[in-house]
């Protein structure tokens, strides 16, 4: 986070070079001809989404929605919400007969938007700024009973739209008359004020499972082709009643699942986590005695900087510092023994980092175990940072999967994700980490973002909210949360007194920024750092003072008054 162990200034860059699509990569495939047989209506359904639901389209990162403009037909159109690292494909699966030729179109509008069959033939268009259509025209094979469908966009290319998706052909069936078995185990992985998680066990069917349906009470809400799904747009605390049955290509249902209720968490809530917790970075400033700085300021947390590796996916303080025996421990006891405790804090801006070099989820997970054992945590934050962990997409769902592995392990452990961002909220890389933090279920408790050092000038108070305000939207978006659960699974995490862009946040700014976020009820409050909380006027940004006119520890002091 903020400055290097060296105390060099850092930028972030929300900046990615995208790279072009070969011809080769973009070619129609396996064209076939088109015999002359005749053929039957639409096989696809919903195929206009004029139901007003994806059902039983499924879209790849919760990025596909219903809309009313614009439109091809009817009064409803797809919308595909393509990220930097998500196409958003939707598809359909559907049963087929074998060795007969069908057509498959779509109205398609936006930057590269596809149309295809999932292993055969595909099309696509450029940039068309009105509906345009295309046309695959694929002859199944010999033995094939079933076709998955689709339509996606293009890495970073901008949201686009599909109406009107035919499949023209004779529906299947044939003679698979067998049902899949019904799934088991049925349970709930988390809920909010409105969304349930739910997973269960795999059904099996003789040709294969397609598809899962998910049933509240009589209403089918969601299907999938997984074994979870997140049911949104739920009403705090009320009950419901869930379960799931299988499909497969041929349409055969089976029995359902066991049944699980659930009762949705109050309007109000959020993780009933508060923790106001300034960085304290042992290895850099000329640190102080957190004893003594909790006796003048009244505070009981430290965020500790930072936990990294030392080689070979293994936990050090600073990647040089031993994870147990050392100064650190020391320091940790003794807060402890002073009526606090710790947060550790693993990654930040420089350095070698356990997201960036453990080789998989696993691993990571096993090296954040390690820390977790040796401390006896509550708590762990990962400082998501620079372009090895933040700008990585496959860096990002391993950090995620492994806090999803962590928190299943270790009941009650909260878990903090800490990433930078613009004045108006996430950056494009934070909307992805967020995305996928939903996506892969990975029951993030508190998201914690950095505003500042984003050239924003001289407003620090009011781009500070503006950032916070862009970032609760972007969690109601993705969650279906309403404001109040939003803002109690935030933090802020400011840096006091001069930025390495010259922004100045003065106490008293930071003291208005403690009272919003207490008046809009956060989940945490931090700043970089303690070591900085003192006075050199003219200073500049160093590591050992704030660079302004201040008192001594008092940014430490209106953060400890943070409640939330």
């Amino acid at each position: 986070m903020r400055v290097s162990s060296l105390g060099r200034p850092f930028t972030r860059s929300g900046r990615r070079l995208l790279a072009l699509l070969g011809s080769a990569a973009l070619a129609l495939a396996g064209a076939v001809a088109w015999p002359g047989t005749a053929h039957a209506a639409n096989v696809l359904s919903n195929p206009g989404f004029e139901s007003g639901s994806l059902t039983p389209w499924s879209c790849t990162g919760s990025a596909g929605s219903v809309v009313s403009t614009p439109v091809h037909g009817g009064s409803k159109a797809l919308a595909g919400a393509v990220g930097s690292s998500d196409i958003a494909k939707c598809s359909q699966t559907v049963a087929v007969r074998p060795n007969t030729a069908y057509s498959l179109t779509g109205w398609v509008r936006g930057s590269y938007v596809y149309l295809g069959v999932d292993g055969g033939a595909s099309t696509w268009t450029t940039s068309p700024t009105a509906y345009s259509k295309l046309t695959v025209p694929f002859t199944t094979g010999a033995a094939q009973t079933s076709v998955t469908v689709y339509t996606h966009g293009w890495y970073a290319q901008g949201t686009y739209y599909a109406d009107d998706i035919s499949l023209d052909g004779p529906g299947g069936g044939g003679s698979d008359t067998q049902a899949p078995t019904a799934p088991t185990s049925l349970r709930s992985t988390g809920k909010t004020s409105s969304s349930v998680s739910l997973a269960w066990n795999a059904a099996t069917d003789d040709t294969g499972v397609s598809a899962y349906d998910v049933y509240s009470g009589t209403n089918q809400v969601l299907t999938v082709s997984g074994t979870s799904a997140t049911v949104s747009g739920l009403s705090p605390s009320t009950a419901y009643t869930f379960t799931v049955k299988a499909r497969d290509a041929a349409g055969n249902t089976s029995p359902a699942s066991n049944s699980v209720a659930v009762t949705t968490d109050a309007g109000s809530g959020g993780t009933g986590f508060k923790q106001a917790a300034p960085y304290l970075y042992l290895g850099w400033g000329d640190p102080p005695s957190a004893t003594s700085v909790m006796s003048a300021t009244g505070v009981k947390w430290y965020t500790m900087a930072f936990m990294l590796d030392q080689g070979g996916c293994n936990p050090a303080w600073d990647g040089s510092r031993p994870l147990t025996g050392g100064t650190d421990q020391s320091v940790i006891n003794s807060i402890r023994s002073a009526g606090g405790d710790i947060v550790p804090s693993f990654g930040g801006w420089s350095g070698s980092k356990l997201g960036a070099n453990c080789s998989s989820a696993a691993a990571l997970a096993g090296a954040l175990q390690k820390v977790i054992d040796a401390y006896g945590l509550k708590t762990i934050d990962m400082d998501v940072e620079n372009t090895d962990e933040f700008e990585n997409a496959t860096v990002q769902d391993r950090i995620l999967t492994a806090l999803k592995t962590v928190k299943a392990n270790n009941p009650g452990l909260k878990t903090i994700v800490t990433f930078g961002t613009s004045t108006t909220g996430p950056t494009s890389w934070g909307n992805r980490l967020i995305e996928q933090a939903k996506a892969l279920n990975a029951g993030i408790d508190v998201f914690t973002i950095m505003p500042f050092d984003f050239g924003g000038g001289s407003d620090m108070y009011g781009n500070t909210v503006n950032a916070s305000e862009g970032l609760k939207t972007k969690l109601k978006s993705v969650f279906g949360w309403d404001d109040a659960t939003a803002y109690a699974h935030m933090g802020i995490s400011g840096m006091n007194g001069l930025s390495d862009q010259q922004e100045n946040t003065t106490p008293a700014i930071w003291q208005q920024i403690r009272d919003w976020a207490n008046g809009h009820h956060l989940a945490r409050l931090a700043f970089w750092s303690v070591n900085r909380d003192r006075p050199c006027p003219g200073g500049g940004v160093v590591s050992n003072c704030s660079g302004i006119s201040q008192n001594t520890w008092q940014f430490t002091s209106i953060t400890a008054g943070f409640t939330g």
